[in-house]
């Protein structure tokens, strides 16, 4: 099992505090496991088992829980003593009124608490009202490169070996369960199962969908066509072609929110380099994970540049970043990623084919004044800095330690 000391570290401060600590991220993306990492440390500390109490709300034995008041008696009924208590609370949205029951803990007992959930408003809503400046939050993501590397020791491998795993990275995804099946077969099988989940539990049952073949075919059209610039008026215009039914910009406005608060996708804004400013109307999505997409790709051939921007997207979040797609008078930064008071600037592309790629790709850069580090990310070897512009191939760049 994998140690994900990225995501521990940042926890481990909080261990004792009673600030609760909530931790979010897709489905089986490895949440459950961070719990357990995080109880395994507690235990090496010398906390006591009896001092741990760890409830799973989509295990079935934990059903009756999923109500609010026998959850508070259960938990009750388990704290016999002044010490401090430690409270994992798995998938915590299956509880309702769940914040006013972990609220209450965090304020009459010597507890420190831990829930995850797998959707975006985990955090409003009521949990606003009732735990504001109470919680510090920690969104997981699946495994990035590098962590794959390091789960299957390959880290030293030479670049025939990487670049092998590395395709397979882009194809499948970094959904932790899904390396431990051999067949391609079975990992479709697994991923299905996972985006059923998803669109059932987290959206159709949540929301209300009706029209689940069309929400289906609205889903397959995201995923499948990840890191484009997309508009409602646009998407209208698609369906209105390809589907006789014809959807309503409120209605696609409406699951595009879905499948973002199920952490499906992610939205990225759009940023004015020259005005400064959040261009609202356009968006880009990104999924997740890669996987999703694989298994809903039917027909569309592989779209490697778009896929490569997805997956530095997905990185540049894990390291902590802010990113927004950049706007410009006649072209676009793929990113503008911010930490802190640390700012990059990347372009993406699948290969520096020739003379034409490598000045629009380093060419995007001529109207950006600033000094913040500018990069090109491609699957090339050979190096291709100039101007002090860095260029850097993606697998060198996944594996950097920042």
């Amino acid at each position: 099992m994998l140690i994900r000391n990225e995501y521990l570290s940042k926890i481990r401060p909080f261990y004792n505090q009673d600030l609760i600590k909530v931790i979010t991220g897709i489905r089986r993306c490895g949440k459950s496991v961070i719990l357990r990492q995080i109880m395994d440390e507690l235990r090496e500390t010398g906390v006591d088992d009896n001092h741990i109490v760890y409830i799973n709300f989509e295990d079935f034995d934990c059903n009756e829980y999923t109500n609010p008041k026998k959850l508070n008696e259960y938990i009750k009924s388990k704290i016999i003593d002044g010490e401090k208590y430690y409270l994992f609370f798995d998938e915590i949205q299956n509880v309702d009124s769940w914040e006013k029951v972990v609220n209450s803990f965090r304020a009459t007992k010597n507890t420190s608490i831990f829930i995850t959930g797998s959707n975006s408003d985990l955090l409003s809503g009521e949990l606003a009202t009732h735990l504001a400046g109470r919680y510090v939050s920690f969104k997981i993501f699946p495994f990035t490169f590098k962590e794959l590397c390091e789960l299957k020791g390959i880290m030293d491998y030479d670049k025939y070996e990487l670049r092998k795993y590395f395709d397979d990275y882009v194809k499948w995804g970094g959904l932790p369960q899904r390396f431990v099946f051999d067949s391609e077969e079975q990992i479709k099988t697994y991923l299905l199962d996972i985006y059923n989940s998803i669109v059932i539990k987290d959206i159709v049952e949540r929301f209300g969908i009706k029209d689940l073949d069309l929400f289906n075919r609205i889903v397959e059209y995201i995923v499948t066509t990840p890191s484009q610039i997309f508009s409602a008026e646009n998407l209208v215009k698609y369906f209105s072609i390809n589907d006789d039914r014809g959807v309503t910009k409120n209605t696609l406005y409406n699951y595009l929110e879905y499948m973002s608060k199920a952490l499906l996708i992610s939205k990225a804004e759009r940023y004015d380099v020259r005005g400064k400013r959040i261009l609202n109307g356009k968006y880009k999505y990104y999924l997740t994970d890669l996987g999703i997409g694989q298994i809903m790709n039917t027909s569309k051939r592989p779209q490697m540049g778009a896929y490569l921007e997805n997956i530095v997207y997905n990185e540049l979040l894990t390291r902590g970043y802010d990113v927004k797609v950049g706007s410009l008078e006649n072209g676009e930064i793929d990113f503008i990623a911010t930490r802190f008071e640390k700012k990059i600037y990347i372009q993406v592309t699948f290969i520096l084919a020739g003379e034409s790629v490598i000045e629009r790709e380093f060419g995007a850069y001529n109207n950006i004044a600033d000094n913040y580090p500018k990069y090109v990310i491609s699957t090339d070897t050979n190096d291709f800095s100039q101007n002090g512009i860095i260029h850097k191939n993606i697998i060198d760049w996944l594996l950097e330690d920042e």
